[in-house]
């Protein structure tokens, strides 16, 4: 895959990230931007956002970072820390390879709203088939 409309239709079959709404932004050398329009399928009972929705964002941003070059990674273990809450009406995560080794890859994933607020901080073990 070389552009990124190869690397949207590849993901479109993520179904479940791209039907709560995620899109790809950007991507680069070990490196994917995603976002996610904030709606009421997305709040939780107090009306806050779901701490799924987050992670979920972050997770795609991964796959994408991890997988548009050379596909064949998946996530050993995630760890999300919750920072904030969203005050904007848009979820930006960046995924970035920390360290890309044969079969093993370590990732930080910011998860931000479109203000720049932090909603959370990714950091994800994968591994490479």
């Amino acid at each position: 895959m070389e552009t990124i409309e190869e690397v949207r239709t590849l993901f479109a079959k993520d179904r479940y990230a791209t039907e709560s709404g995620a899109v790809i932004d950007e991507i680069g050398d070990h490196y994917a931007k995603c976002s996610l329009k904030l709606g009421e399928l997305h709040k939780n009972a107090m009306g806050g956002v779901m701490g799924g929705v987050p992670f979920t964002l972050a997770d795609f941003a991964f796959a994408v970072a991890s997988n548009w070059q050379k596909p064949g990674s998946v996530s050993l273990s995630s760890n999300i820390t919750f920072l904030g809450t969203a005050k904007g009406e848009c979820l930006i995560a960046e995924a970035r390879c920390i360290k890309n080794g044969r079969t093993t890859s370590y990732y930080r994933i910011d998860v931000t709203d479109e203000l720049g607020n932090p909603v959370a901080a990714v950091t994800t073990t994968g591994y490479h088939k």
